[in-house]
């Protein structure tokens, strides 16, 4: 009779684990089908560029690594797409929200070479940094550190770039400091006549689920809508970091980048530039399953996401991640279906 109890008990744990597996599926089943059909809106042929698109580009451009000969080759490249903007990676800043001048030898050569070979393409200095609380990194909510990189975003200006890209991360959902320091440094891009992007996390998929991340594993990934709303507000551009998303294969992330999109556009005044990133780099971990989330799945979503929210908005475009990563195929998948 004992052992009758103990089996019944093990059968009842089991069962209830199954339950629980069960009802923990379900939304799971269910987002995965309403993201399959997210990825299953028609293509329309006016879903293209409007040559406003661009192109991270890494460090070696602006400390001394690249040459005459590969500016030539990356004109080559840009020749007959859409980018119009180029966001070199001119930093990282340190903490304090100082930029050290050693890390940008060939700044001035890499704008002018651009300026005078490559007509019409604009240079952003791309600056960041990691952020607290979650590292010990800069602090936006010390005033004394926003004057500090309202300072060097003159200090990069000065080289002539044409505006300044920020990649704060993470920037919390909510975060008054990344606003005041957003209102700070456009008060100086504005009067200097230059750009103002940043680049910007996914939005909620669930409505409040930046929260739920911050709460359980202290990370925040997801910027809820109005605050999306709220910093698009105060630059030029915004691009949205739209891949490491963990979807498994490429139709869920495709339906992804679509419900994004869509999201986005609601979101972004029509006088800002939304841009949706493209994943042109290979990883393969929980996050970020490289085979899933490619270029042409992501402009296949971009495309769907566009047509069936906005499709005669001007004010859009994709940007590549990032141009040392990004291979032949690559090239030829955002030529081929977006440009």
């Amino acid at each position: 009779m004992g052992w009758w109890r103990r089996k019944g008990r093990h059968r009842r744990i089991a069962l209830g684990l199954l339950v629980i597996a069960c009802l923990a599926l379900t939304p799971v089943a269910t987002a995965a089908i309403y993201l399959r059909l997210e990825d299953s809106g028609t293509l329309r042929d006016d879903a293209r560029t409007r040559g406003r698109d661009a192109l991270w580009l890494g460090h070696a451009w602006v400390d001394g690594r690249k040459s005459d000969t590969d500016i030539a080759e990356l004109g080559i490249r840009l020749a007959g797409t859409g980018i119009k903007d180029l966001y070199v990676h001119t930093g990282p800043l340190d903490n304090d929200g100082t930029l050290r001048a050693e890390l940008y030898p060939r700044a001035r050569w890499f704008i002018d070479a651009v300026h005078r070979t490559l007509p019409g393409i604009r240079v952003q200095a791309w600056l960041g940094d990691l952020l607290t609380p979650e590292f010990d990194g800069l602090n936006t909510g010390d005033p004394g550190t926003r004057d500090r990189v309202v300072m060097t975003s003159s200090q990069v200006l000065d080289l002539g770039f044409d505006g300044i890209h920020f990649d704060f991360e993470p920037v919390r959902s909510g975060s008054s400091g990344y606003i005041a320091l957003l209102e700070q440094v456009r008060a100086v891009t504005s009067a200097r006549h230059s750009l103002l992007s940043v680049s910007a996390p996914v939005i909620d998929p669930l409505p409040g689920l930046h929260s739920v991340g911050v709460a359980l594993f202290d990370h925040g990934k997801w910027w809820s809508q109005d605050y999306f709303a709220q910093v698009a507000r105060r630059v030029d551009q915004i691009a949205v970091m739209s891949y490491d998303t963990a979807m498994p294969t490429r139709s869920l992330y495709g339906g992804y980048v679509a419900q994004q999109t869509t999201l986005a556009l609601q979101a972004t005044p029509a006088t800002v530039d939304l841009l949706m990133g493209l994943p042109a780099f290979r990883t393969d971990d929980l996050g970020h399953h490289a085979a899933a989330e490619t270029v042409a799945a992501g402009i296949r979503g971009v495309r769907v996401g566009l047509a069936r929210t906005d499709r005669g908005r001007r004010s859009f475009g994709v940007a590549l991640y990032v141009d040392f990563a990004a291979t032949e195929q690559d090239w030829a998948d955002y030529r081929r279906g977006w440009s």
